[in-house]
């Protein structure tokens, strides 16, 4: 079992930053990859950046376009994502997922089996 909590979320205006942090617990040394996924009202959970145990490869969806960046730090079990420039379309709640499978494909949501609980970022205009 992993459990993973997050936190760091709130209410900014466009064009602030914010640091979301997810702490992982349990089975961590399990993990091959951390992903951060999104879900904005009436869509669909999408996937935004992900990044392997090693931290030597990271994955990012097509519209972070530099806004956005992970990063983990293994001893204390935390992975972040480094967010700059939001605007109000990057609002959503923010989900911390865990894989312990390796997979091909860490944007989907299928290569993950645990989640957190989500924090919420709004972004005013």
């Amino acid at each position: 079992q992993v459990q993973l909590v997050e936190s760091g979320g709130g209410l900014v205006q466009a064009g602030a930053s914010l640091r979301l942090s997810c702490a992982a617990s349990g089975r961590t040394f399990s993990c091959y990859a951390m992903g951060w996924f999104r879900q904005a009202p009436g869509k669909e959970r999408e996937f935004v950046a992900a990044i392997t145990r090693s931290g030597s490869s990271t994955h990012y969806a097509d519209f972070v376009k530099g806004r956005l960046t992970v990063s983990g730090d293994n001893a204390k079990n935390t992975v972040y994502l480094q967010m700059t420039g939001l605007k109000p379309e990057d609002t959503a709640v923010y989900y911390c997922a865990a894989a312990i499978w390796p997979s091909s494909s860490y944007s989907e949501r299928a290569a993950y089996q645990y989640w957190g609980q989500g924090t919420q970022v709004t972004v005013s205009s």
